[in-house]
């Protein structure tokens, strides 16, 4: 969900981290206020606001915030946000779905088209991207956490699919209808996790050449500084 970059695990920053960083709170607390809004105040009988809890965490968002926001849904009852989802091809014909969480869809559309248009690409209709990836449950939690041996038997356990490990975290992918019956048994032995998400993970990834590199993350940068995107998904391959 929430704030998290999912364009090929580049971080190309630019100087930008407190700019970053208050648009990345104010993406979570959107999350956590919808959350608490449309199911129980108590993250533990509610799994999406429990999910949007710990991805505020994970990005160290101070407790007062999160409180604020869970708060913020009693107060504003005439707030009605809805997901909504976009898909298109940036530059290059990469494939990218745009997941918005907007109380404006006409103000949000129109953002999301001019930022396709201005990089060269062109917003699609529903399916025309999305038959270009899986929609699947991933969990990640930090290294430090739990060992690579002990993560991999404890997915097998609670019927995930997939369990990967890199340099910094571990990613247990499962199916969508199993995501938060996977995290209910990892969470048996497991208090900290990164986050816990429903991402678009492509079928092929489409290798874009170096020189190409600072076109696409401009692009992607852009759709991010939206206030309505809460996430970004593409096939794009980065080379170093």
């Amino acid at each position: 969900m929430a704030g998290h970059s999912h364009w090929a695990g580049i971080k190309h920053k630019k100087g930008k981290a407190d700019k970053q960083r208050s648009k990345i709170f104010s993406k979570l607390s959107k999350e956590i206020t919808v959350a608490a809004k449309l199911g129980d105040k108590d993250p533990a009988m509610n799994p999406r606001l429990r999910s949007a809890i710990q991805a505020a965490r994970s990005a160290n968002m101070p407790k007062d915030n999160i409180e604020r926001a869970i708060d913020k849904s009693s107060v504003n009852t005439e707030l009605n946000f809805e997901n909504l989802r976009y898909e298109g091809f940036g530059p290059d014909k990469v494939a990218v779905i745009v997941e918005t969480l907007t109380d404006n869809k006409n103000r949000t559309a129109s953002n999301i088209r001019t930022i396709f248009q201005k990089a060269g690409g062109n917003l699609g209709t529903q399916g025309s991207a999305s038959h270009n990836f899986n929609q699947l449950g991933i969990i990640k939690i930090d290294k430090k956490e739990i060992s690579d041996e002990r993560i991999f038997e404890l997915a097998i356990e609670a019927g995930a699919d997939e369990c990967k490990t890199n340099n910094s975290f571990h990613e247990i992918q499962c199916s969508i209808d199993e995501l938060y019956n996977v995290k209910k048994e990892l969470e048996k032995e497991i208090t900290n996790f990164i986050s816990t998400e429903i991402e678009w993970i492509p079928l092929n990834k489409v290798k874009i050449l170096k020189e190409r590199n600072e076109d696409l993350i401009n692009f992607f940068e852009s759709l991010e500084e939206d206030d309505d995107i809460q996430n970004v998904f593409s096939n794009a391959q980065f080379t170093d």
